[in-house]
């Protein structure tokens, strides 16, 4: 578990608590004693990893694969990449923890799909100037042949929380924000170039949230590696979920992505870089 952040304004005490069995993504995000992950009421696909992760608030697919299965290129007849990936349920081989409680990093040693090898080096950390949670990840080609690395990063908000007046706030949505009930039906999912700052993040808000007080959740990214903004919601049966999901690619089967050129190979000992940041305001 992260420190307690303590915003001046209001005393908000907010507990981040990792799933060191599940890459060391975020099993529960807690706000003044409000757990904003989605929990039991969300959908399953049928895949143990990603129930467990998709109940969560914030799990991470990839390094090989983002979205659902796909043939694996040159592999053999019927051999597919799973489910979001190959991270996703795979336990930290190293963790370690700052004295103060502020950072914490990690080491996964993912086997992909395809034969290859990752390494994911992961360091979450608490930025105090923003009262932000900042996640860094450096992923580095540890195999012998190349690949194309590719990351998503869910960060699941149950919809117990939203009420009437929540709504989506982006640069990168037309007109600048959305009703939380985008799309038709009982799910939809929308992915968008990602507007880039200054800074060269990108930003979104999930505004005016019921279930905390009217609060705001907001997600930033760094988007130069992460450069799509994607967004998914279910309310159907017992699920009720809503996810802000920055991503390396847009959506896309993978033959149409390598042909465009959009699948750049990591040689071996080569790392790409990514990062997001979230908070609530």
């Amino acid at each position: 578990m992260l420190k307690t952040l303590e915003e001046p304004q209001d005393l908000q005490e907010n507990h981040v608590l990792f799933d060191r069995l599940s890459a060391l993504d975020i099993a529960a995000f807690v706000v003044d004693g409000i757990d904003l992950s989605p929990g039991a009421a969300i959908p399953s696909d049928g895949d143990p990893r990603i129930d467990r992760a998709l109940a969560g608030f914030l799990f991470t697919c990839g390094p090989d694969h983002i979205r659902h299965p796909e043939a694996i290129e040159g592999g053999a007849e019927g051999a597919c990449y799973p489910l979001h990936g190959s991270l996703a349920g795979t336990a930290v081989s190293h963790t370690e923890m700052a004295s103060d409680g502020a950072e914490c990093t990690a080491t996964i040693e993912v086997a992909l799909a395809d034969g290859g090898r990752a390494r994911v080096e992961r360091r979450w950390r608490i930025d105090a100037a923003r009262h932000e949670v900042v996640l860094e990840d450096r992923v580095v080609n540890s195999g012998v042949t190349a690949f194309p690395p590719v990351m998503m990063y869910h960060l699941n908000i149950g919809g117990r929380l939203l009420g009437d007046e929540t709504r989506i706030v982006s640069a990168s949505l037309a007109g600048g924000e959305s009703a939380w009930c985008f799309g038709t039906g009982e799910s939809a999912h929308f992915c968008l170039p990602a507007a880039i700052g200054s800074d060269g993040w990108s930003e979104v808000t999930l505004a005016d949230l019921a279930g905390l007080g009217g609060r705001n959740l907001k997600v930033r990214f760094r988007a130069d590696t992460l450069p799509f903004l994607q967004m998914w919601r279910c309310q159907r049966g017992e699920a009720n979920v809503i996810s802000i999901e920055p991503v390396s690619h847009r959506i896309a089967k993978r033959p149409e992505l390598a042909a465009a050129g959009e699948l750049t190979p990591l040689q071996p000992g080569e790392a790409r870089s990514y990062a997001i940041a979230f908070s609530v305001v």
